[in-house]
């Protein structure tokens, strides 16, 4: 840590795990949802509700010691932490790989997220 705790988080070794628990426990909360539909599968939705509760409290965890190791924006936390959970987590992450939202390049500047988009001409 680099003892400057207002710099961009560079992504490291930590944030493609967070990125794979986030994937993870999105397919166990959608197929959360689909049982939670679909009458008659009681044992199956409690599974996946135990399932889905502490995977999504390890996901947290690790979002945040992501970021106290500046390897996550603390804004990825807080996206986690809303209503939609999971889904929340992989949008950020998505917004953070394709716009560099929140973190800096690898050598420590800032990213705009103008030069980071794409060319559409």
């Amino acid at each position: 840590m680099s003892g400057r705790p207002f710099e961009k988080p560079v992504p490291g070794r930590l944030f493609v795990w967070v990125k794979r628990l986030s994937w993870v426990e999105l397919a166990i909360f959608s197929a959360l949802i689909a049982f939670w539909l679909v009458p008659g599968f009681e044992t199956e939705t409690m599974v996946f509700g135990w399932a889905h509760g502490i995977g999504f409290v390890i996901l947290c965890v690790v979002i945040w010691i992501a970021a106290v190791r500046h390897e996550a924006p603390y804004t990825l936390l807080a996206a986690t932490l809303t209503p939609v959970g999971p889904v929340g987590s992989v949008i950020g992450i998505e917004l953070i790989e394709r716009k560099g939202w929140g973190i800096a390049d690898p050598d420590g500047r800032g990213v705009d997220p103008a030069q980071s988009a794409p060319d559409r001409t």
